[in-house]
């Protein structure tokens, strides 16, 4: 067990793709990443994984099958993992998000 601090600052940016890069720290089966999304991402594939975290700063929308729910800086989101709650992150122009994730691998 580690106890020391993730010092996020020092890890590098991963470019994940247009208008998405991350951070991320992993421990035996968990991932926590720093996050951002920006205009120009687009995510071809709904996303059937689960997600908790919490809005940074900046906002997005996120699309449930058709079911779009906004979340603003200080908003939590827990989206469990399966087809029943696939979605995908819309971010319009000029918007940016960051969210804090902790996932399982």
């Amino acid at each position: 067990m580690s106890t020391a601090p993730i010092e996020f600052e020092n890890l590098e940016w991963v470019e994940g793709g247009i208008g998405v890069r991350y951070k991320e720290c992993i421990q035996k089966d968990q991932k926590i990443r720093l996050i951002e999304f920006s205009y120009g991402f687009i995510e071809e594939d709904w996303c059937t994984k689960g997600h908790i975290g919490f809005v940074v700063d900046g906002s997005m929308k996120i699309d449930f099958s058709g079911n779009v729910v906004s979340y603003n800086k200080g908003d939590g989101l827990w989206i469990t993992s399966g087809e029943a709650d696939k979605h995908k992150v819309l971010i319009k122009e000029g918007d940016r998000v960051l969210l804090f994730l902790v996932e399982s691998l």
